[in-house]
Formats: structure tokens, sequence, C-alpha cells
């Protein structure tokens, strides 16, 4: 045993958790720890902190971090405002199932509750959107809680956890031992994988005519990725991937059918829709891709994989409920299924070319304009991009990220970051930053929108001080974009305060002033030359925006409106034309 003070056990806690990389902000309540981190580094330390430019920031931060790494993310700040400015990120993770582990300083036990300077009860306004948290006033408890903190942000369904450290825990000294084993029995995520489940889920597979495989962000938590593209191979059984699970399944692959939802392809939505079995897997029934859940899949069985109890059967009933670990439950399920199958077996030849006859009578649209349409954006930094390797991307929330959805093409997991089941505006950069951090050598890109940039936009700051270089790619339409299209289709043209203004801000001035290399594009014929600098001064080491000035008129199509079903999927083109009828 060594002795050393709390702040000091928190950072050796930290190492033997094996984190490489922290982001946060100190602050007055956490300032012991950051003295703690400054002592270990000058000894040696290869912890890294990133400073953020603000604890959104940090969360988002760890939040890239994690989902690009597999690891758990680590976000610090300190109490009152630090605390709070973190919500939104610890809100975030907790929508899309992120491990973070989120350690902030709290004010001295003997002043809890006199409303000290920058007390807030941070347990308590977080409890409803962590999966645990404690309260730690006691150096000697610093060890095993942020053992158990680590412990819980991974196991069963991923998600954050608050580690709330008084100030006078993190002065006073212990002797510090750190556990070999964590002592939670009360926690006990699900292990097993019931085989029973399995048999049954592997007879309705091979029964069904038009099986589909649903797939959510949980098969990449799940690190089932390669059992699912197996899966999909032995059984010849088409795959559609919802938003988080983008890249979950290789978008290049036959079998592969787009993601279904709001503004999902219309092909992907019929085949999800008019399946008679629906093998769902790491994934919650979201009602961005259920719509009116009465008439969502109205005929098909459902089998539904899944880590967490509380998700199955909550939005739709499964027939066959599978509470287990994705991979272990996914590897029963090949060698079962090879047990039953009969060979030369085909799969559902006659359902597969039923989708393929959708998805050529369904392509996505856009009409070329005199001014850039965002679509051709995607498609150019998609195409630019071909062959580069390993590239990360982040989006913020709005059009744009429903661009990006739609045209880039994801065959890795943890390829595409973006915010969710929260909706997150402003989630774009940081994330890229903290993606940066997890993977140095890959190539990351922020799609994003004026919008969202103008929230979050200063952490390009944090980006060029710490050699973490991004290549933003800005969808510049002058409009918080998605919430004008709502306001034109369905609130009868009053668009009320959506309009950002135009050319203010500068944006590639303002990108410059944050170390950015940046450039402006304004037609189709600069938007290739442009791209290939941009990717060249990454390179080199520079961050870069390429601010691309789009056409405020252009919506997101296809689009099934909050609360209808598939069949009601509005095409691109058939808005406008439905206008015109109205007009006469």
């Amino acid at each position: 045993m060594t002795r050393m003070t709390g702040a000091d056990a928190i950072i050796r806690s930290l190492e033997a958790e094996g984190v490489d990389v922290c982001f946060g902000v100190p602050g007055g309540m956490i300032i012991d720890t950051y003295d703690a981190l400054y002592r270990a580094q000058a000894n040696g330390s290869k912890l890294r902190h990133v400073l953020a430019r603000h604890e959104q920031g940090a969360g988002h931060m760890a939040e890239g971090y994690a989902r690009a790494s597999g690891k758990v993310g680590v976000a610090i700040a300190t109490s009152g405002p630090g605390a709070t400015n973190l919500i939104t990120a610890i809100a975030d993770a907790w929508m899309d199932s992120t491990p973070l582990v989120c350690i902030t300083g709290q004010v001295p036990s003997t002043k809890i509750g006199t409303d000290a300077f920058q007390e807030t009860n941070a347990t308590g306004i977080t409890l409803p959107i962590v999966k645990h948290s404690w309260l730690v006033q006691k150096a000697s408890e610093i060890p095993a809680t942020i053992k158990a903190a680590f412990h819980v942000a991974q196991t069963g369904r991923s998600g954050p956890v608050l580690v709330d450290i008084t100030k006078d825990a993190q002065i006073a000294e212990l002797d510090f031992k750190y556990p070999d084993h964590v002592d939670l029995p009360g926690w006990n995520p699900p292990r097993k994988v019931n085989h029973r489940q399995i048999m049954a889920a592997a007879k309705a597979i091979l029964e069904a005519d038009k099986p589909i495989f649903y797939v959510g962000g949980g098969i990449i938590n799940g690190e089932a990725s390669a059992e699912l593209l197996e899966l999909a191979e032995l059984t010849n059984i088409p795959v559609v991937t919802t938003l988080t699970g983008k890249g979950g399944f290789p978008e290049s692959h036959p079998l592969y059918v787009g993601v279904p939802g709001m503004h999902g392809m219309k092909y992907s939505n019929l085949a999800l829709n008019r399946a008679d079995l629906v093998i769902a897997v790491g994934t919650r029934f979201d009602d961005r891709v259920t719509g009116n859940v009465s008439a969502f899949a109205p005929n098909a069985k459902v089998i539904h994989f899944e880590v967490d109890a509380a998700e199955i059967g909550k939005i739709r009933e499964a027939q066959i409920p599978i509470c287990a670990p994705l991979q272990p439950a996914l590897v029963r399920l090949l060698a079962e299924l090879r047990k039953q199958m009969s060979e030369g077996r085909e799969g559902p030849t006659d359902w597969l070319d039923k989708i393929a006859a959708w998805k050529e009578e369904f392509p996505l649209r856009y009409e070329l304009g005199d001014m850039l349409k965002p679509q051709q954006v995607l498609e150019a930094v998609r195409d630019v991009t071909e062959g580069l390797g390993d590239v990360v991307w982040t989006t913020g929330v709005g059009q744009h990220q429903m661009w990006a959805m739609q045209y880039l093409v994801c065959d890795r997991p943890r390829s595409f970051i973006t915010s969710g089941g929260l909706g997150t505006m402003g989630f774009g950069i940081p994330a890229a930053v903290g993606a940066k951090a997890a993977r140095p050598d890959a190539t990351v890109i922020c799609i994003d929108g004026d919008g969202c940039f103008q929230m979050t936009s200063k952490e390009l700051t944090t980006a060029t001080l710490h050699g973490l270089p991004i290549i933003v790619v800005l969808i510049r339409n002058g409009y918080l974009g998605m919430v004008r299209q709502w306001q034109e289709m369905f609130y009868g043209e009053r668009y009320s305060q959506t309009d950002l203004t135009g050319p203010i801000p500068d944006y590639a001035k303002m990108a410059e002033a944050f170390g950015a290399v940046a450039m402006t594009v304004t037609n189709a014929g600069e938007l290739d030359a442009a791209l290939e600098r941009a990717l060249a001064e990454n390179a080199a080491g520079r961050s870069v925006l390429v601010d691309a000035v789009c056409d405020p008129q252009e919506k997101v199509f296809p689009m099934i409106p909050a609360g209808a079903s598939a069949a009601d999927t509005i095409e691109y083109g058939s808005h406008e034309k439905a206008k015109e009828v109205e007009a006469r």
C-alpha cells in the first residue's frame, strides 16, 4: 500500500483502469485532482488530459472517444455549473448506451446542504440519466468506487455513470490499493443464453418466407458485427440498421437494405414493414423507426435479441424474447441454424427479389439546381474518401445528419458516430475531437450544419491546441433546417425563429480564428478541389473547415410524418405536387 491523497487516488485509479486520455475543465472543487494530475504527469504518467472549452464539449468528446474505441470515455468537471454543463452529454450517452465515467468535484462534505458556493446535487440531478451514481465523502472509498464505476458503465447495456467526490475526500489521505474485483452483489446483468429460446429462434427463421434483420446500436456495443454478417450470409436474410447501428453491417454488402424510419429509404421501410419475421438485434423499436406502432410490421412475428430486459416487450411484443449478451447469443444461433438447416437451402430468394425491385423503384432522389445541393456535397465527400482506409464520420443533428445517414457508406462498426436518441445539436465537432483522440491515425470528418456549428465550434480550438486535427464539412443553408422543413410542411409556412441571419457569422473566419484552415465553396465546380485540399491539409496535421453554401430550400426526403406509418411516406417531389394541387 502507498500513502497518498484522495486526488492522487483518483488519478492512480484511472491509470489502473487503463485510461489513456480523459476530457475535462478544471474548477475549484476538482482543482486538487488536477493538481494530482499535474504531479503524476511530471513523474512520467502517460495519462493524457484534453482541455475542452466547455464541459458539454468534454462530455461529447468522451462519447466520441468511447464510440470510436469501444472503451469507456472519461469526463471530468467541477461542481455546480461544471456538473450541470455535463448533463446534456450524460443524457446523450444514456439514450445511446455509450459507456462514460463522469467524475465531478463537490463541495466539502460539511458544506453539503448549505447552498455553498457552486453546490449542486449532482447525483440527484443526474439520477434519471445514469446507470448508477456515487457521492464519495471519504478518501478511502475512492478506489473501490472508481473500480465499480468502470464495471457498471461497460457491463450489461453500457451507459454513463457519475462519481461525485467531495473536496475534503480529495484532500484527505488514504492507504491506496486498487481492488482486483468489484463488490456489487446487486449488479447482475445477463450472462447466459437460454438454449430453448435459441432453438425456437432458429426454427422461426428457417420457416419464415419474408424474414429481415432489424439491427440497432447494440450490435456495435456488443461487439457482435462479425457474427451478424455470418448469420446474414448463412441464411441469406436481408439486413436493415438503425441510425446508431449504421456501420454494424457492411453497407456495400448485397444483403444490406438501408436505414428505415422517418427519413429512411422507402425500400428499407417497405422491407421492414412487409416482413413476416423481424429479427431485432440490439435495438429498442424507437418511435423514429416504428412510427405508428399498431401499423408497424403488422404481419410479423418478432424475435428480440437484447441485453437489457427492460427493452423487450416495451414497445412491441416479442414472440421469442432472448435476453442475453449479443455476441454469445448470436454465436449460439449460428450453431443452432447450422444444426437445423438442410443442405442446399437458398434462403428467401423471392423475398430478396422483391426488395431488389423496391430498391430500383424507390431510390434516393434530388434535383440539381443553380445552387449547391447538400446531397451533392455528401456524395462528393463520400467519393473523395473512398479508398482512404480508416475514416470515422461524426455528425451534428438535423437535416445534414439525415443526408449523411442516407449518402455515406459505412462498412465497419465504429465508423459513424452521431447523436441518436437525444438528438443533440452541437454533438458533431466535440465527438470528432474525441474520436480523433481514440484513433489518431484515422481521418475524422464531421458533417455539420450551421445551427450546430455555432453551438460547439469553439472546440475546434481544442482540436488545434491538442494536436487532434479533424475535418468539418459544413452544410450551410442559413436556417435551422429541420425545424424550417416542419414549419413549411406542417405549420402553414409560418417560419418562426429558424432564420440564422444568412451570411453572419463568417464561418471561414471563425474557423481560422480557432486555428483551422478554412475554405468556402459556393458551387459544384469548386467542391472536389476543396475536399482534396482539405484531406491534404488534414494529413499534414491541420484541422479544416469546408464551408459549403447550399440551397436553403432543400428538404430531406423520404419522410414519414410523426406518428404515421410507412404507408404514409412522402417522397421527393410529392410534397411540392401536393401543394400545387392544393393551390389550384
